[in-house]
């Protein structure tokens, strides 16, 4: 995705190609056999879903052609994972892989022994207290549970954006605001989940006995398996991990 003339640009395949993905079962299909995938274009030529769908129905609303619309179809069904895990971007990963992905984000830490280790902030401590006894949060309420907001404590988006690059949340469905008539209106918005409600602690956790950075390297691994051209500036690039936040590959 690009600006070019004040008008956004999107890089896909032709209708009739036969590579195009056309549904977002065939996207998660592809998503199982690589691993992960960005949503949109980005350092490493090929390595997202925009440029492997068509241009024609971004934003359309049609839940058939509109990949806008299949993220959501996609976080709903829980077959992959759904977040900003990509430099604060978007895109999916496995239910395979995530494992590893986790242990290498988190350097071996669980939220609980992050905070008591001095090594996460307030803010995040907020948010992911509010997750005990919950399987998912809308995002107003996770907000006002958290006491983000006029008074309160301030980047919420930015909070929840580093939670999920660090592994411990995902968004796991989206929906519209209610009016005080109860009638939805805007857009959707974010539903948050721990990726153990969503799979379970023990498969999150399969990973734990390997070293974080030796999880890394893995993933890595298979991103060059899938994409062999990434060069190594444009695979961090890509992944987003800033150097000295955990465990790199």
């Amino acid at each position: 995705m690009a600006i070019e003339n004040g008008v956004w640009i999107m890089r896909g395949l032709d209708w009739d190609d036969p590579l195009r993905i056309r549904s977002w079962q065939e996207l998660v299909q592809w998503i199982d056999e690589i691993g992960f995938l960005p949503f949109f274009k980005n350092e490493i030529e090929g390595f997202s879903a925009e440029e492997h769908t068509s241009d024609l129905f971004w934003w359309s609303g049609d839940p058939d052609q509109d990949p806008w619309e299949w993220r959501k179809l996609m976080a709903r069904s829980g077959q992959v994972a759904y977040g900003k895990f990509f430099g604060k971007k978007a895109g999916f990963i496995s239910r395979a892989w995530f494992p590893h992905f986790a242990n290498w984000r988190r350097d071996g830490y669980d939220f609980d022994s992050r905070w008591d280790e001095a090594l996460a902030g307030i803010r995040q401590k907020r948010i992911m207290d509010q997750f005990a006894g919950r399987d998912q949060l809308y995002a107003p309420e996770l907000k006002r549970l958290a006491g983000f907001g006029k008074g309160g404590e301030k980047n919420f988006e930015g909070t929840v954006t580093d939670l999920q690059m660090g592994g411990y949340l995902m968004i796991r469905d989206f929906r519209q605001r209610l009016n005080k008539k109860g009638l939805p209106y805007g857009w959707p918005v974010s539903v948050y989940a721990t990726p153990e409600a969503l799979w379970g602690g023990d498969h999150i956790a399969s990973a734990y006995s390997t070293e974080p950075a030796r999880s890394g390297e893995l993933v890595c691994q298979q991103v060059r398996k899938n994409f062999p051209a990434a060069a190594e500036e444009s695979l961090r690039a890509a992944m987003g991990w800033e150097r000295g936040r955990g465990a790199q590959p």
